[in-house]
């Protein structure tokens, strides 16, 4: 039997730390619009000929890419990015439902910082798909140091994985103000009480909160200077501008678009988000020590 062909798209940080890891077990291939200096780099067309796709490309260009680069040939799909789209409100599964059929994808979700998996450090993830047979495919691929976990909850796990990113924002401003371990704890508590919330009004399972996706992801990453959206927040408690920021950074934040996408999906079906409000008037220009004096009194 010919040997099954793996390929990941997109070679952010995220991305290279994923074929790192596919690497450890089989030959992986890598791709991205930049050419980069990676072993198994390779072009495009090469790269969607594989069996199977790993797709890292930051949640906001994903439509785009799909249209102008993807054709369905019957490969697996898992994705590996975290966002909502802020131009339309759509989670990356209804964006993936117009190119791919829904037992051929899968969404990654979990605590899984690049840097510590391309060092070869434990983690978990879970594999979020409507077909298990799909999870039994893909987790054989991931090396020993990853366990894999297997999920039907696919809303769940991409709402966790996008809000958690917004959360991260608001507890580096958090710890940018210098206000204290109660107060980020305090925050992330809430913020974990306020993504469940937000995740029940479009049918998520509150398991999925509690777990690797929800609890596990946020309490990574709003706590972490490793972490970009983090490290935004921390940035915007110095009052500096958001352009700044992002230059600074020279990386996505996926949380920056992704607050806009949350705040306009609550204010449409009225759910109480009162953290990732705040989160996108201050990456508007708010004062966040004013921002926190209304948040306290609301």
């Amino acid at each position: 039997m010919q040997k099954k062909s793996i390929a990941v798209i997109g070679a952010g940080k995220w991305g290279q730390a994923l074929h790192f890891a596919l690497s450890q077990k089989q030959e992986a291939y890598i791709t991205s619009r930049t050419p980069r200096e990676i072993k198994n780099f390779t072009d495009l067309e090469t790269a969607l000929a594989c069996d199977y796709l790993v797709i890292a490309i930051p949640a906001q260009q994903i439509k785009s890419w799909l249209q102008e680069n993807f054709v369905f040939k019957h490969q697996k799909i898992l994705v590996a990015s975290k966002g909502i789209e802020a131009s339309s409100g759509k989670f990356l599964n209804e964006i993936y439902a117009d190119f791919v059929p829904e037992h051929n994808i899968g969404f990654i979700s979990g605590p899984t910082f690049a840097a510590e998996v391309i060092q070869g450090l434990p983690t978990a993830l879970v594999i979020n798909t409507s077909n298990e047979a799909l999870y039994h495919e893909f987790a054989p691929f991931f090396p020993q140091f990853i366990k894999t976990y297997f999920s039907e909850d696919v809303i769940g796990a991409e709402i966790a994985g996008a809000y958690k990113n917004v959360l991260a924002i608001a507890s580096g401003i958090c710890d940018g103000l210098k206000l204290g371990n109660n107060a980020r704890a305090s925050l992330i508590a809430r913020g974990l009480v306020e993504m469940d919330r937000f995740g029940d009004y479009f049918g998520a399972k509150k398991d999925t909160f509690i777990g690797l996706s929800g609890a596990g992801d946020l309490f990574l990453t709003a706590s972490s200077t490793m972490s970009r959206n983090y490290r935004v927040g921390l940035g915007l408690a110095q009052y500096k501008s958001l352009d700044e920021i992002l230059k600074e950074l020279g990386e996505v934040a996926e949380g920056v678009k992704t607050s806009e996408a949350i705040h306009a999906l609550s204010e449409k079906h009225n759910i109480y988000t009162p953290i990732a409000t705040e989160v996108k008037l201050i990456l508007e220009g708010k004062c966040p020590k004013i921002s926190l004096k209304d948040f306290l009194n609301n």
